[in-house]
């Protein structure tokens, strides 16, 4: 068991993927999720700053 080998091996290196080619319709879906997806990222950094329920917290009955 003399190798000079050690460590991990390498892995293979994957092929580049292709540019694909989008026609008219996939760039507007396109941009339509990337328009969803950052109205959503400022609708949860607004919530972050108000707080849980608009700052009142859960109520709690006075039953135990």
């Amino acid at each position: 068991m003399s190798s000079k080998q050690g460590g991990k091996a390498k892995p293979l290196k994957q092929p580049k993927a292709e540019k694909k080619d989008y026609d008219e319709i996939d760039k507007a879906n396109i941009q339509k999720k990337k328009d969803e997806e950052k109205a959503l990222k400022e609708l949860k950094a607004k919530a972050q700053q108000k707080g849980a329920f608009g700052g009142s917290g859960l109520k709690k009955s006075g039953k135990k």
